[in-house]
């Protein structure tokens, strides 16, 4: 995903909804990234103003509307990362309005893994 992003941006490329159903995993193992709808090209200096993308995904500078840029693309991937350790987005909630805020000032939680009693050890190794 990183190389990818990567590219992309090399391109001038944001692509802007970055989420797990926007990754597919094509016949060879490769992920693939799809869905350019709200993708937009920008240069190096130059911001998009538009406010768009999935809401558990947004940045905090396209949920405040001030201009943003490649780094929407970056926020997202850590929100991809986070909700695939976790299994959840890091601001997740069911109101669109108080998670739009928890995006904006909330601090980013990672549950005790005390609390969760799960061995994924087996698994990896019939992976291996």
């Amino acid at each position: 995903m990183i190389i990818a992003i990567g590219y992309l941006h090399n391109k001038g490329i944001v692509h802007r909804d970055l989420k797990l159903e926007n990754i597919l995993v094509d016949q060879d193992g490769y992920l693939q990234i799809i869905d350019y709808g709200l993708a937009k090209m920008l240069s190096e200096e130059q911001e998009a103003q538009s406010f768009c993308g999935t809401p558990e995904y947004l940045a905090p500078e396209m949920v405040n509307q001030s201009g943003h840029d490649k780094g929407v693309d970056w926020w997202a991937i850590g929100v991809l990362i986070y909700e695939m350790l976790i299994g959840v987005t890091p601001f997740f909630n069911k109101n669109k309005n108080v998670l739009l805020t928890k995006i904006q000032t909330a601090k980013v939680v990672f549950p005790d893994r005390k609390r969760y009693k799960i061995d994924y050890s087996d698994q990896i190794m019939d992976l291996i």
